[in-house]
C-alpha cells in the first residue's frame, strides 16, 4: 500500500499524537543536543510532525530560520498552532520527503522519528543531499535495527489469523528499519561524506493497559488498523495485543531501537 494509493494513510490524529509523543520528543531533544550551531542557520526539519521539536530547534537558532515539512496536513495544522508565536521564523510546507522541492538551500537538516516511514532510502537520502547547500550537514534519528520487533511479530501474526487475514491481503509493513551498516552505505551512495551511524536501544514502558491501547494505534500501528473496516474489530485487534503486552516483563513495554545518522555534503 503506497501513500498515494490510499490518501488516508498520510493523515494522523495530530492532537492525539501531540499529546502522546513524549518518547519521540525525548529522543529528538537528544538529537538536537548533538548540534553545533552558530545560531543564524537555515535548517530543514524533515518530518516536523506537530512542531514540538521544531520549536526547540528555533530556540537554538535565535538568528536563524526553520522550514518544517510533513506529508500530513493534520500534523502541519497542529504545528502552525503550536508555533504561532515563532515570529515568522518558521515556514511549514506540505510535501513528501521523497519529492522535496529544494536544491542547495539549507545549512543543515534535522529529522527525528520520520525516515523509517519512507521505504526508498536511496531516493530519500538523494533528496536530502540535493536540498543541502555545499558543506551542509545532516543530523537525524529514526527507527532502526530490531525496532519494535516483538510488537511487529504479534501484529503480523494477528493480521494473518482467520479473523483478520482477509483485511490484510497484499499488505506490507509501512516501515523500513535499516541497521547501522546498511544505512551508512545508503548515505554514501547519496554522496554524503563524514558519515556516522549507530543503533541504540530505547526501551519505552507505557503506564498501563489504557495507555497502551491509545499509544500503539495512534503512534505505531495506524496503517495496520486502517485495513480493518469496523471499529469493533479494530478494538478487538488492539485488545489482543494489549493482553499479550500485559504479560511482558516489564508489562506494556515497547522494544524501541533508534538509528542515529550523521553526514555532510561536500563543499564546493
Amino acid at each position: 500500500m503506497s501513500e498515494h494509493a490510499n490518501p488516508t494513510s498520510r493523515e494522523w490524529n495530530s492532537s492525539v499524537y501531540h499529546r502522546l509523543s513524549a518518547p519521540q520528543v525525548t529522543w529528538g531533544k537528544k538529537v538536537l543536543a548533538r548540534l553545533w550551531l552558530r545560531g543564524d542557520e537555515l535548517v530543514l526539519d524533515a518530518g516536523c510532525g506537530t512542531g514540538r521539536l521544531t520549536g526547540e530547534l528555533l530556540e537554538a537558532l535565535p538568528g536563524g530560520r526553520v522550514v518544517g515539512v510533513d506529508l500530513s496536513q493534520n500534523m502541519l495544522s497542529s504545528a502552525r498552532e503550536h508555533l504561532a508565536q515563532s515570529g515568522g521564523r518558521v515556514s511549514l510546507v506540505a510535501c513528501d520527503l521523497s519529492h522535496l522541492p529544494f536544491a542547495n538551500a539549507f545549512d543543515g537538516i534535522v529529522s527525528t522519528a520520520a525516515f523509517h516511514w519512507v521505504l526508498d532510502h536511496d531516493r530519500l537520502f538523494g533528496n536530502l543531499y540535493r536540498a543541502l547547500a555545499p558543506g551542509g550537514w545532516l543530523e537525524a534519528q529514526c527507527g532502526g535495527g530490531p525496532n519494535i520487533a516483538r510488537l511487529r511479530q504479534r501484529a503480523n501474526a494477528l493480521a494473518a489469523s482467520r479473523q483478520f487475514a482477509a483485511y490484510f491481503e497484499g499488505f506490507r509493513e509501512p516501515w523500513l528499519f535499516e541497521d547501522a551498516e546498511s544505512s551508512a552505505e545508503t548515505l554514501r551512495r547519496a554522496g554524503f561524506i563524514d558519515v556516522e551511524t549507530s543503533v541504540e536501544p530505547a526501551l519505552t514502558i507505557l503506564d498501563n493497559a489504557e495507555h497502551y491501547r491509545e499509544f500503539v494505534p495512534n503512534i505505531i500501528l495506524r496503517r495496520h488498523l486502517e485495513n480493518i473496516p469496523s471499529a469493533a474489530e479494530r478494538a478487538q485487534f488492539m485488545a489482543r495485543l494489549t493482553e499479550q503486552a500485559a504479560e511482558d516483563d516489564p508489562p506494556f513495554s515497547l522494544d524501541y531501537w533508534r538509528l542515529n545518522l550523521r553526514g555532510r555534503k561536500v563543499s564546493d
